[in-house]
């Protein structure tokens, strides 16, 4: 709260650090508690730059379930045999889809279903009856990662920095962006067993990276020296949104953060994906069928500014910056999970915010389209956590959606993965004031039209103080 400098992409609170530079981030907790996590926010950086940012109860409080025995942070994510920063310069040059990545990490380690990675590979000490704290944290770039660990019950109890009712699943799925804490027993039989962790991928025929990462739960009193190999547990197929519907509509919040605002002030509604802009066929175009991609949100493809950031040119009123025009709700209404009409397809450009009252009662429908592809996106808000009052597929209805919503003990969260040719609702109260922005975590959909000229799906909202 009240660092609104701090908290976001690149020209947007601020500009970057530059190389050699320094920068201090001084903050208070407040009513914060849990699993949450740090990284670059500067171009595609985050993929190696990041870590765990770990909130204890306050001395003299406890934990809302059973103290663990052991804590360890699970960060999940992804690696390129090749320089990162490359990888997007090629994708922003060719208009086209980025690589895949080669590997994905747990706690910078591939593990050994990999080629030359056994020996680093992560490994977690546990006795036999120990209860074991794993927070784990989506670090990937691009990529939902399902999470299981052999022949072990998980219990869920936290999601983002937000206590959760207790819930059992043999897998979890994490978002990027997003943290989820699980506990388990150490109830097996003396052995090593895998925790692993590999793609959930909703877009059709999109390439996507399908290797397995591993780590191992290793018992201090399984046999030593054992050549015997891990028990690796079975994780659903890389497309199976029924095991992730059944996973999320678990998430219930414990009764003391269930303050649900009732009273909407602004009802947004934002459809999110990938266009295609139309480009004379060459190196620079492509994308499918002759085209390059291009992000939006309600048909805007957000262009960063480069001479100062959002924030700055609100507080010191420069113009030309940026507008507040972006539109509420979209300016066609459409099938948006359906057959999308070409003339649809392409986005308008712009640097669009949509201003926001000091205190108001907000809720916002994220609608998934299939212009692309349907596909399921993980949704940032930065600067604050809100409440997911409801999920659904297909087109959102206002009039038969809303009675459904859970206003009770909904999941309070800081990302949101929408699902795939489905829908999302959100509420929060506008009390944290800044240029703050809802923004894909899938850095894929960073992609320019021209070099200079950056797009990402993202939404930009700012509160002014009266």
């Amino acid at each position: 709260m009240r660092t609104p400098w701090a908290d976001g992409p690149e020209y947007v609170t601020q500009c970057p650090i530059k190389p050699g530079a320094t920068y201090t981030y001084r903050f208070t907790i407040e009513n914060q508690e849990g699993t949450l996590w740090w990284h670059a926010h500067s171009r595609w950086l985050r993929a190696t730059v990041y870590g765990a940012l770990i909130i204890f109860p306050k001395s003299g409080s406890s934990y809302p379930f059973p103290k663990p025995n052991v804590e360890a942070p699970i960060i999940l994510g992804e690696w390129w045999d090749r320089n990162i920063v490359d990888v997007m310069r090629q994708a922003i040059f060719t208009g086209a889809a980025p690589n895949v990545s080669d590997a994905y990490t747990i706690n910078g380690q591939p593990g050994d279903l990999y080629r030359c990675s056994s020996k680093d590979t992560m490994k977690i000490s546990v006795k036999s009856g120990d209860r074991v704290l794993l927070r784990v944290i989506n670090a990937a770039l691009n990529q939902q990662l399902f999470f299981s660990v052999a022949n072990h019950k998980l219990t869920i109890v936290e999601a983002d920095a937000s206590y959760l009712k207790p819930f059992t699943s043999r897998v979890i799925m994490v978002g990027p962006g997003q943290t989820t804490n699980v506990l388990l027993t150490a109830d097996q039989p003396p052995a090593r067993y895998y925790m692993a962790a590999r793609a959930y991928a909703t877009a059709q025929n999109a390439p996507f990276d399908n290797t397995t990462t591993t780590a191992i739960l290793e018992y201090q009193n399984s046999r030593s020296g054992s050549s015997s190999s891990p028990v690796l547990p079975q994780l659903p197929a890389f497309n199976d949104t029924a095991t992730v519907t059944a996973f999320t509509s678990q998430m219930r919040s414990i009764a003391s953060n269930a303050k649900v605002p009732t009273k909407i002030d602004e009802n947004l509604f934002f459809t999110v994906g990938l266009g295609f802009v139309n480009c004379a066929p060459g190196p620079r175009c492509q994308g499918p069928n002759n085209t390059r991609f291009a992000a939006s949100m309600n048909n805007v493809s957000f262009v960063l500014p480069r001479r100062t950031s959002l924030l700055q040119a609100a507080y010191q009123n420069i113009p030309g910056v940026f507008t507040t025009d972006f539109p509420p709700v979209p300016p066609v209404k459409f099938d948006y999970t359906g057959n999308v009409s070409r003339a649809l397809w392409q986005p308008r450009f712009g640097t669009k915010l949509y201003k926001l009252k000091f205190g108001s009662n907000v809720q916002i429908v994220l609608q998934d389209t299939a212009i692309f592809s349907t596909e399921d996106h993980p949704i940032h808000l930065h600067g604050y956590h809100f409440f997911v009052v409801g999920q659904g597929f297909g087109n959102f209805n206002p009039q038969t959606d809303t009675a459904k919503f859970n206003l009770v003990d909904p999941p309070v969260r800081n990302t949101i993965d929408v699902p795939v040719g489905g829908w999302a609702v959100i509420r929060f109260v506008a009390d944290n004031p800044a240029i703050c922005n809802t923004c894909t975590c899938k850095e894929e959909c960073q992609i320019m039209l021209e070099e200079k000229e950056e797009q990402s799906l993202r939404c930009h909202l700012t509160m002014s103080p009266k």
